[in-house]
């Protein structure tokens, strides 16, 4: 029978637990020579216990970095300690590959000799588990990294929304109150037509102020929102910038500033015209704001290989090297001077980029500093040329039309009757009626024809949309032309108005000869139409 294993006899050769152990052992002496390998390490080198033992030291099986840190620090720190820990090497094993591993060591004395007693782990998974930390460390530090920035733009964005909330009170209160003032003056200067010719100058200035901000904010809303339509066509630019100036010479004009244009013709992009004239009318407005009294603005249009280039140059307080790069973004406005005589919501560049954008152009700023004035320049790709019948509009050239019949209906008393003294004044026959109902109560008999309907949608007792279809239900041929004219001005409020039967859609406040045109046109169309009835 087997004696009982002893203490000394675990590490003998052959011994199955101490060759089957989970880790690598090993037996030096105090130079690292192996005196004993098991078969755990042996497996792992690819070598056998004869080709270890008293042939090779353990140093010599590790990399030459391993070499170095056991010879700097591993083996003079064993020996002064008595052994070390968890030190982290890299093993050379016989297929010439290398094996993470970690050491532990521990230095003893047998009688006059010093042996060291090594374990090795492999440190495959710690390693991979180690560099997964890593990877989830740095990864949190971006996310944490990234979640400061955007704090911090928000902190910025909603710093520049309250500015521009502030901007925007103190843009509208500067028209309302003369606004407010004319209507109490003309109850007093009633008996003076003079005097009331130019207090409804002042209230024509100011309500065509407020209209430009409450288009400039609801333009803003439409692009940032994706509903913005265009309807394109090829458009000239040099018309374009016929009528960009047209628009922007009372401001320039007012600021005593001096307007250059060099525009050379040929210059065709798919474009919408209204649009465009908007772009170039921002910019020109910009300049004229930012270039001190008596400055000068100039328009250069010319080619840059299949591109049109437009430039609008100025003399003007120029922009900082920090601000440059936000003069495209919304809310983002210089320093205005304390008299604020700059004006407007600082959204206009912000409009800008974005209607470029839409006709697949660019635009960018430069400027050398502070008061050393800057340049916009607008890229966009040429296309065919115009043929001769195309792009001949000009404006006010719509021919006069006969005089028509017109009804008005809409809740706002003082809207209608001035619409209708307007409409009056081009020649026109009008009636007025305040709801919807009594509107309709003209139809009863058939023999109520007008040739234009002017309706409001926003109707106490029904929507202009429902007064539109009872409208097309009463009406003799020749149905008369079906005109919106309404606050509600988003995408779907014109798909609603179409689908209504309504010809046109005009935002409140409408530009008064637009539908003067309109009306004529009507009239001149239910004319014709009646002569070839009668015939």
């Amino acid at each position: 029978m087997r004696n009982p294993v002893s203490a000394h006899d675990v590490d003998a050769p052959g011994d199955a637990p101490y060759d089957d152990a989970p880790c690598g052992l090993l037996r030096t002496g105090h130079d690292g020579l192996i005196h004993r390998a098991n078969g755990t390490f042996c497996r792992w080198v690819g070598m056998s216990e004869n080709e270890l033992v008293g042939r090779r030291r353990f140093q010599d099986l590790l990399t030459v970095g391993g070499r170095i840190f056991h010879q700097t620090h591993f083996g003079p720190l064993l020996q002064m300690q008595g052994s070390v820990s968890e030190v982290k090497l890299d093993l050379q094993v016989a297929d010439g590959g290398t094996i993470p591993i970690m050491v532990n060591a521990a230095r003893h004395g047998r009688g006059d000799a010093v042996v060291h007693t090594i374990a090795v782990f492999v440190a495959k998974e710690r390693h991979a588990y180690e560099r997964e930390l890593m990877r989830s460390r740095r990864h949190a530090e971006e996310l944490a990294e990234r979640q400061r920035a955007i704090q911090s733009e928000l902190r910025e964005t909603d710093r520049r929304k309250d500015e521009f909330l502030a901007m925007l009170a103190h843009e509208l209160r500067n028209p309302l109150a003369p606004i407010a003032m004319s209507a109490q003056l003309l109850k007093a200067v009633s008996h003076d037509p003079q005097r009331v010719h130019q207090v409804g100058e002042v209230i024509e200035r100011q309500i065509n102020h407020l209209t430009h901000l409450v288009d400039d904010l609801l333009d803003v809303s439409r692009v940032t929102r994706g509903l913005i339509q265009l309807d394109l066509e090829p458009v000239e630019l040099t018309r374009v910038v016929t009528a960009a100036v047209e628009q922007a010479r009372p401001l320039l004009d007012a600021r005593g500033h001096t307007l250059t244009v060099h525009a050379q013709p040929g210059h065709v992009v798919e474009g919408d015209r209204t649009r465009l004239v908007q772009i170039v009318v921002n910019l020109l407005n910009n300049a004229a704001k930012y270039t001190p009294q008596g400055g000068r603005v100039q328009v250069s249009l010319t080619t840059e290989g299949d591109r049109a280039r437009l430039d609008v140059i100025d003399t003007g307080i120029g922009i900082e090297p920090t601000l440059l790069p936000h003069v495209f973004d919304l809310f983002s406005q210089a320093e205005r001077t304390p008299d604020r005589a700059q004006g407007g919501l600082g959204i206009g560049l912000a409009l800008v980029r974005s209607l470029v954008a839409l006709h697949s152009g660019t635009v960018e700023a430069h400027s050398d500093g502070a008061h050393r004035g800057c340049r916009f320049t607008l890229r966009f790709p040429l296309t065919r040329q115009l043929d001769d019948t195309g792009d001949r509009h000009v404006l006010g050239s719509t021919p006069g039309g006969a005089p028509a019949h017109v009804l008005i209906v809409d809740d706002n008393h003082d809207a209608a009757h001035l619409l209708a003294d307007v409409l009056r004044l081009a020649g026109h026959c009008v009636d007025t009626a305040f709801f919807a109902q009594d509107a309709i109560d003209r139809f009863r008999d058939g023999g109520y024809a007008p040739s234009v309907c002017i309706l409001d949608i926003g109707l106490p007792d029904m929507t202009g949309y429902e007064l539109a279809a009872r409208i097309r239900e009463r009406s003799p041929e020749p149905a008369p032309l079906l005109i919106a004219l309404t606050g509600y001005g988003q995408a779907h409020d014109l798909v609603l108005s179409k689908a209504a039967g309504f010809a046109h859609h005009l935002v409140k406040p409408a530009d008064a000869e637009a539908l003067i045109r309109l009306v004529d046109e009507a009239g001149r169309a239910r004319s014709v139409a009646r002569e070839g009835l009668i015939a």
